[in-house]
């Protein structure tokens, strides 16, 4: 008797790249930054190998971008200060995700410093 393991997951290493390279979508289009990487994740964290790994530090890194964007706008009034934190997400914002997309196709864990973690 054969036993057949249908739960197998198959390693994508190209879907994870392009799962870490859509969060320049806000660069491009203004929007979907998160939502594509988001649906990404919750519909092949099941099929493909390392997706929940890095789905999740994904969406954790754009929640906690989102969240010190919203902190920077009343920061604006305080000395301009604010116009610090928008250059910060911004540059972090756009190396960040390339750097993890080259590590996810190398078979890296992703590393996403200073990073809330909202989904563990």
């Amino acid at each position: 008797m054969e036993v057949i393991n249908h739960s197998a997951k198959r390693v994508d290493n190209n879907l994870l790249v392009v799962t870490h390279l859509t969060q320049l979508l806000y660069y491009i289009t203004g929007f979907g930054g998160l939502i594509v990487p988001l649906v990404l994740w919750l519909t092949q964290k099941d099929k493909v190998e390392g997706m929940d790994e890095h789905g999740k530090a994904i969406v954790n890194f754009q929640l906690t971008l989102l969240l010190i964007t919203f902190i920077c706008i009343p920061g604006i009034f305080l000395f301009g200060l604010g116009i610090l934190g928008f250059i910060y997400v911004g540059f972090i914002g756009f190396i960040i995700p390339i750097v993890n997309a080259v590590k996810a196709g190398n078979g890296e864990a992703p590393s996403y410093f200073g990073t809330i973690r909202f989904i563990s």
